[in-house]
Order: structure tokens, then C-alpha cells, then sequence
């Protein structure tokens, strides 16, 4: 009898306690055929007489008493349930918040942002992973992802988060520039040391460089390629070669002349990252919370 519906039972029990379709039905505020109708379906799904009905009174039958002891405890432990969700609604949103995030944006636009989320939702517990590898979030037990517009699943809900626009600077230090000449052309970097990244997956991206309506790509060399910005920026830093990444990342030291941007006029703009999640119905309310917030501070 695991398909009896739990209303059916609830209509029963008001019924049953007051004796009385009309005065159940005043006391819940809906109308005394609807909880007759319930009566009905539950009686012909359990094939049982549960209430005797005359045109003076309404009693339980035997099967109808045994089952109203039972159903007491039962409908009060829902409605206590159903109460303390009522009090969290109320308290504010609460619970954990899972995202998944490339490293970048979990490193450079994330922490003002999640800062600023987890003082006005403190009952939120954040939970964010920096992962490069496209995965499904979803089946992975994240409540969200960031990812840019090529990484994106097409079935997903996508909302700018951060920087509507970023760019990609090529970079080196005065020191390198002074030694090895400036490249004019994205092509004679094929001649100079290069700094690149790689991706634990053992991605190696090449470099793209727009100018108007061409673009070049290429795949130089050079002495390091690594997956971590620490060694990355140090290498470019002491002068070892000439690097390729965000330009969020390396702003403090464009800003402070450590580093030299070169070819500015070929310097590729792109999308900026995107919060995305499979649906905006039944949302956990603390991925609701990050979703109203995320659009509130655009």
C-alpha cells in the first residue's frame, strides 16, 4: 500500500477526530466533499470501510480506529518536519554550497566575490574546488560550476560571474626584453624563449593572437613548462622567457614594471567566466541564495 496517498490519510484523520465531514472541513478550510472524496479513495485503494457514515453522525469502524491510533504519531512527526523546514526558510538560507572552478578564476576573481557572499549568507558553508578538467558537476555532487563560454554543457543555465570581458597578455621582464630584443609579430616568438602551461590532463594550449580579423596560432618553445603559477611567475620574473596567460594574473607586476607587456595590439579578448547549473526549480536554497546574489552584484 505504498502508493496511499499521504493526503488521503491526513483528510481521514480530520474526519475521524471530529466526527464530522462539515467540521473538519471548517476547521481545515476546504470544502467537505473534497475530504469526502479523500475518504473514498483511500476506503476503495484499501479495500476497507473506515468511517460509518449516517445522516446524523460519522464514527470509525474498527478498521477505522486502528488505523487513526497508528496514523496519530505518524502525522505529527510530518508536521514536525515540515515546521522546522518552515523555521530554516525563515532563519535565512543555511546548508553547504558546492562549486567546481578553473584554477584561475578560483585564484583571482572568486575571493572578493565569495567573500563578500559568505558575510551576508553566514549560514551558508562554501565548499569551492579548483579543477581545470571539464567534469560533470553535476554527477561529481557540485551544486554549480564556473567554466568560460567554449566549456559550457549546452543544457545548463549560464549567468556571468566576475569580469564580463578578460584578455590574454603576452608578457616578459625588462631584463629578458634588454637581452633578446622585443618581438613585433606573434610569429617571431617561434625565436624566443617561452614560458607555457600545462594542464594536469597534459593539455598544452596554444597560444592565439588577434589583430582585426586575423588570427595566428602558435606553439613555441622554451626552458619550463609547468602547471603551477608560483613557478611560472618566477621563471618569467628572473628573466628566463616570455609567458602568455590572464591578465588578472600578472596585474600587480605590469602595474609595479617587474613584467613588460608586448604585441598589446594582438592581445585576445574573450567572454568572462559563467556560474552554471542545471535548473532553476527545486534549487537548494543555498545555491538560490549565491544565484540571487551573483545577480544582485552584477
Amino acid at each position: 500500500m505504498s502508493d496511499v496517498d499521504l493526503a488521503d490519510l491526513d483528510a481521514f484523520a480530520a474526519v475521524a477526530r471530529a466526527r464530522s465531514f462539515r467540521g473538519a472541513a471548517t476547521l481545515r478550510g476546504v470544502s467537505a466533499s473534497s475530504l469526502s472524496e479523500a475518504v473514498r479513495r483511500l476506503e476503495a485503494r484499501l479495500e476497507l470501510r473506515l468511517l460509518n457514515r449516517t445522516t446524523r453522525s460519522v464514527t470509525p469502524t474498527e478498521a477505522g480506529e486502528r488505523l487513526l491510533t497508528r496514523l496519530g504519531p505518524a502525522l505529527g512527526e510530518v508536521a514536525g518536519a515540515l515546521e522546522e523546514l518552515g523555521a530554516l526558510r525563515a532563519a535565512g538560507p543555511s546548508g553547504t554550497l558546492r562549486l567546481n572552478a578553473p584554477t584561475a578564476v578560483a585564484r583571482y576573481i572568486l575571493p572578493p566575490i565569495a567573500l563578500r557572499f559568505m558575510a551576508a549568507y553566514p549560514g551558508v558553508r562554501l565548499e569551492i574546488i579548483a579543477q581545470d578538467d571539464f567534469i560533470d558537476v553535476l554527477a561529481a555532487g557540485y551544486d554549480a560550476g564556473i567554466r568560460y563560454d567554449e566549456r559550457l554543457e549546452k543544457d545548463m543555465i549560464a549567468l556571468p560571474i566576475g569580469p564580463r570581458e578578460q584578455r590574454f597578455v603576452t608578457v616578459a621582464s625588462p631584463a629578458y626584453l634588454a637581452a633578446h630584443g622585443t618581438p613585433r609579430h606573434p610569429s617571431e616568438l617561434l625565436d624566443h624563449a617561452c614560458i607555457r602551461h600545462r594542464f594536469l590532463s597534459g593539455v598544452s594550449p596554444a597560444w592565439e593572437f588577434t589583430n582585426g580579423e586575423e588570427t595566428i596560432r602558435i606553439a613555441p618553445q622554451g626552458p619550463l613548462v609547468t602547471n603551477s603559477p608560483e613557478m611560472h611567475f618566477a621563471a618569467v620574473e628572473a628573466g628566463l622567457g616570455v609567458s602568455y596567460m590572464f591578465e588578472d594574473m600578472i596585474a600587480p607586476q605590469l602595474a609595479s614594471g617587474a613584467l613588460v607587456e608586448i604585441l598589446p595590439e594582438w592581445s585576445e579578448r574573450f567572454t568572462g567566466p559563467r556560474l552554471y547549473y542545471h535548473s532553476r526549480r527545486h534549487m537548494p536554497p543555498a545555491l538560490r541564495a549565491f544565484v540571487d546574489f551573483i545577480r544582485a552584484d552584477r
